[in-house]
């Protein structure tokens, strides 16, 4: 969905540094995955397709803080609103 983002704290020796993989268009989603001592975090298109990734070794990881996407006021589905029948209009039955 568009604005998931995914933090991934690694220690790199004198400190933490923060990488961020963020969902940049509408319909794409961020996974995380880890296997053989590297976790992989990448911006997947609706197909499957890869469209960047960060791979990291699993004993540097200090942390994989997932942010979901907030909804604005904009992207709420609205309620419809109902016509009012005209006055000199009659109901059907």
């Amino acid at each position: 969905m568009l604005g998931d983002r995914v933090e991934v704290l690694v220690d790199v020796g004198d400190g933490v540094r923060s990488f961020d993989i963020t969902a940049t268009k509408a319909g794409r989603r961020v996974e995380v995955s880890t296997s053989r001592g590297t976790v992989e975090v990448a911006e997947v298109t609706r197909t499957g397709n890869v469209v960047r990734s960060g791979r990291f070794m699993q004993t540097r990881v200090v942390a994989i803080v997932e942010h979901p996407a907030t909804e604005d006021e904009d992207t709420k589905p609205r309620a419809r609103k109902r016509r009012r029948v005209s006055d000199d209009q009659s109901a059907l039955l």
